[in-house]
């Protein structure tokens, strides 16, 4: 907000010494004509401002993916746009693709996929994922539809509270998630990733959450 702050005052300045020449005699329609150009830039930059900073900030976000941790569906440098108005009317869902703050550093957005929902029980063997939902039904989650078989590593069970999620990175092997730092409080999710807009080979894909 600084560079608009200076742009605001250097365009302030600006009108006041056209203002000044102005009352002088000479030019004085060209002069008319230039201050009534800038007023009609500063109207379009006004209304500019108005329509673009709350969409910035209160419904969609760009978020750049770091490192491999996503892969094959979410890549290094991949340009994301981030929903953050969709949490704001329901829970997320399960499968669906998050950014949020990691717990343990606030300054750090990490992205990964909800596996488990609040009340669940995760259960981690092997390459297989167990979830016991509210009413004590078990059942494996089949990630087939995006992942290959994968291995999991250690066999671990995920007790989740209420506002409380379990995520994991697609690239099981190499992604640092909820196996690592546990699990996830709901008031640290910013959004779930809606569209790539980066690279041009993989841009517009719209994501939704798969079926299980």
């Amino acid at each position: 907000m600084l560079h608009v702050t200076c742009f605001i005052i250097f365009f302030l300045v600006l009108i006041n010494k056209f203002v000044i020449i102005y009352n002088q005699p000479l030019n004085k329609m060209f002069l008319k004509q230039t201050l009534l150009f800038f007023w009609e830039v500063a109207k379009i930059v006004f209304l500019a401002l108005v329509i673009v900073i709350p969409i910035r900030y209160f419904i969609f976000q760009p978020f750049i993916v770091k490192g491999i941790s996503m892969e094959p569906n979410f890549s290094d440098s991949d340009y994301l746009i981030v929903d953050e108005i969709t949490y704001r009317f329901r829970a997320p869902e399960r499968g669906d693709v998050i950014i949020f703050r990691y717990p343990q550093n606030l300054s750090e957005k990490f992205i990964k996929r909800v596996i488990g929902l609040p009340g669940e029980i995760i259960s981690l063997e092997g390459n297989q994922i167990f979830v016991v939902d509210r009413l004590g039904q078990k059942k494996v989650l089949d990630e087939s539809e995006y992942l290959n078989n994968q291995t999991l590593f250690n066999q671990t069970d995920f007790l989740l509270s209420e506002d409380e999620f379990f995520v994991l990175g697609d690239n099981r092997q190499n992604s640092f998630d909820s196996r690592s730092w546990g699990v996830l409080p709901k008031k640290n999710i910013i959004g779930r990733a809606l569209f790539r807009v980066f690279p041009p080979a993989t841009a517009a894909a719209y994501f939704t959450a798969p079926e299980y």
